[in-house]
């Protein structure tokens, strides 16, 4: 066996016998664990193993990372031939088994990130030194993108974890750092440099020639017992209810890990990893998988990087942000980006408001620092990057400014007017406003083609989602600079166009307006907020309107009278009914809950009485059809005015912007999901029962009739994208 460099790996063979193989696909953008790679892994051990002058491998990576994942594009292709798949999993699956059974040692030498598929690559091999680094992370996220792993991960991990921290790491795709790695049982050893890891790695292979992977130990105990323990079984008991619990059956492949597990510690390995293949399968070939990974995985990797950037505008660097309102969101906006490394001014109508938003990061940097996750040396230094000001000139040298005060045309008005007088006229000024129009907004503006609306989400710091508003003299430039912010403070991009409410906010309203039209009909608040919750909606309509507060609803409706319609009166009536008895908000203390302190929030009883509550009111189908369909119509409408460019900004934006359930692919994937003729038939029938709010544009009924897909649409000329 030859010394060999490829576009996959290098191989070097030393004077030990020790075949070093370094991971280096140099046609990808890391390591994957692909088909091609897995096919050329499957033939270097075999010649390894085959060689008697070679002792054992070592497998470790060229790359910053080991390798992050499977190859989601192939995955994405997958057709619907299940046998097909099922056979190349199996064949897979021998191959590895035979090189584990080859008495050769491996040992895998992880110096970088190994998720999903590159830890599984891990677990092939006998042995695993984990370079100390706190950037390293190792775990199997395949849940969160509708999978289980599928090369020998999920029947490995309870052998090696044992079965409740197996659980912890499959279902909820936990990840952790080399040291937690280590304490669980995921790796056997660690290393301080790459020498000291290359170096214990061959005295690891000189000392076990004969390695023996543990679930081929006929000694060997799984940690904390084998199935049939009772704390297993109690375990596994535990973990259904749990699954069930949180799923409601809509994601497939949490049941799939449990079945996995429960079938396969009963089975000799070889017959387990048929059933992970059998479930893997299964998995790849569902629409919750592939809305998953379309929407989830594809889709937001492709807005993280920026996709939609005007191509041809020079890159936009912003070294120094100035923002307007020290509030919640503005004092959010500062620390994201003072992590990013830019310099910030925060500007409020005291030094003493600016302080009090400044604080605010000090509390995020107490709190990583109690956890591990920053030093008192790096706080200082992000702290040290807030300016906290009340002098509108501190904005002159900005690159950015961002406005984030009261959603109050005449204040925003205001401080336009004062920052435009002082800052360069070729930089970009920004609104945070969530409901006014930009174009509205810019016309204080002497400069609109500098003028852009970036929507933030509340809390800044968690909310990974950022909605890039076009108004109607919004330049090219405003628009790369706007997105090459946002990806520079790790968020993800959607541009949309203007419009009242542009697309989160508007169709949000309708999810929130859906759940008091049903407690107005009669439907007890409880259903309600519990038939949202089984669909997959983090927190039901009638909470999420406290959180946001009534008065707010009541501010947004109020200030756009033109925009009034029967839905808009509709709403604002119940609303102001419910301010008129004193609830307001959660942070009051009283509104569709009651928030009682050191107690868990109560429906106010008073709900049943208002609405004449009956439990007969209507079925639940009807009910979860109302609430899910209804966010999906406004989301199509949005596409269909030009508000979205693309199905697969609508997606992303409601996932992230309002918690849309991913399973579903999102807010325009669920009409495909559910069925397109049906969603249409649906809407229909909601119209004649419930008013125009559910009247179908002509475009998706010409989809429906021609038995296309939302994701055919296209704007111009022709229904086939």
């Amino acid at each position: 066996m030859d010394n060999r460099t490829n576009k996959l790996y290098n191989l070097n063979i030393d004077a030990d016998g020790i075949a070093l193989l370094t991971i280096d696909q140099k046609e990808n953008p890391t390591n994957l664990f692909s088909n091609e790679f897995v096919k050329a892994f499957i033939e270097v051990c075999n010649e390894a193993v085959a060689d008697e002058n070679i002792k054992g491998i070592i497998v470790t990576s060229g790359r910053s990372m080991f390798m992050p994942g499977a190859d989601l594009r192939e995955l994405e292709k997958i057709g619907t031939d299940a046998e097909k798949q099922f056979n190349s999993m199996m064949e897979m699956h021998r191959a590895f088994r035979e090189i584990e059974k080859a008495g050769k040692p491996l040992v895998a030498a992880i110096n970088g990130t190994a998720m999903g598929g590159g830890l599984e690559l891990c677990l092939v091999c006998h042995h695993r030194i984990v370079l100390n680094n706190s950037k390293i992370k190792l775990g199997f996220p395949e849940s969160k993108v509708g999978l289980l792993p599928g090369g020998g991960g999920t029947v490995k991990a309870p052998y090696l974890l044992g079965m409740q921290n197996a659980l912890m790491y499959l279902l909820q795709g936990k990840e952790v750092r080399p040291q937690q790695a280590l304490k669980d049982g995921l790796v056997n050893d660690i290393a301080e440099t790459q020498e000291e890891l290359i170096e214990k790695a061959k005295a690891w292979i000189l000392e076990n020639p004969q390695a023996v992977q543990p679930w081929d130990n006929k000694k060997y105990r799984i940690p904390g017992g084998a199935f049939w323990t009772p704390n297993s079984v109690q375990t596994l008991i535990g973990a259904v209810g749990n699954v069930s619990k949180m799923t409601h059956g809509n994601y497939p492949a949490q049941s799939s890990i449990l079945s996995v597990i429960h079938d396969g510690l009963q089975l000799p390995v070889d017959r387990a990893f048929e059933v992970e293949a059998r479930y893997f399968t299964k998995l790849v070939t569902s629409k919750e998988a592939k809305n998953m990974i379309r929407t989830g995985f594809m889709g937001m990797q492709a807005a993280r990087k920026g996709k939609a950037r005007p191509k041809d505008e020079a890159p936009y660097e912003v070294k120094k942000l100035g923002i307007l309102g020290a509030g919640m969101m503005g004092a959010g906006i500062a620390y994201v980006s003072a992590k990013a490394g830019m310099e910030v001014v925060l500007k409020d109508i005291s030094v003493e408001n600016a302080e009090k938003g400044k604080a605010y990061s000090q509390k995020l940097l107490d709190k990583a620092i109690s956890r591990g996750r920053s030093t008192p040396e790096k706080a200082a230094a992000l702290l040290d990057k807030i300016q906290a000001t009340d002098d509108p000139k501190a904005m002159q040298d900005c690159d950015l400014v961002i406005e984030a005060v009261f959603e109050d045309p005449k204040l925003k008005d205001k401080v336009t007017k004062e920052t435009e007088a002082v800052l360069s006229g070729d930089k970009i000024y920004a609104s945070n406003t969530s409901t006014i129009p930009i174009s509205l907004l810019a016309e204080s503006s002497e400069r609109p083609e500098n003028f852009i609306g970036i929507h933030f989400f509340s809390p800044v710091d968690k909310m990974p989602l950022v909605e890039i508003i076009v108004g109607e003299k919004t330049s090219s430039k405003a628009i790369a600079a706007a997105i090459d912010y946002t990806v520079a403070i790790k968020k993800i991009p959607i541009v949309v166009n203007d419009s009242r409410g542009f697309f989160t906010s508007r169709c949000f309203g309708t999810y929130v307006n859906e759940g008091m039209f049903l407690l107005e009909e009669g439907v007890p608040a409880a259903m309600i907020e519990n038939i949202a919750r089984k669909k997959g909606m983090p927190v039901g309509p009638l909470a999420v309107h406290d959180e946001v507060t009534l008065t707010l609803s009541k501010h947004v409706i109020e200030s756009n009278p033109a925009a009034k319609n029967a839905e808009t009166e509709r709403a604002y009536k119940i609303i102001i009914d419910l301010i008129g008895k004193g609830r307001t908000a959660k942070k009051d203390g009283a509104g569709f809950y009651d928030y009682p302190k050191g107690e868990k929030k109560k429906l106010w009883k008073g709900l049943a009485e208002m609405f004449n509550a009956d439990i007969n009111a209507l079925d639940q189908e009807t009910i979860a059809k109302r609430i899910m369909h209804r966010q999906a119509l406004e989301s199509f409408r949005c596409l269909d005015e030009g508000v979205l460019n693309s199905v697969v900004d609508g997606d992303i934006g409601s996932v992230l912007g309002w918690g849309f359930p991913i399973y579903t692919g999102g807010a325009l994937s669920y009409i495909d999901y559910v069925g397109i003729q049906n969603f249409v038939a649906d809407c229909d029938a909601y119209q004649q029962q419930y008013g125009n709010r559910w009247n179908v544009p002509t475009s998706l009924r010409a989809l429906a009739e021609a038995g296309l897909s939302v994701h055919d649409f296209k704007r111009e000329g022709s229904l086939v994208g």
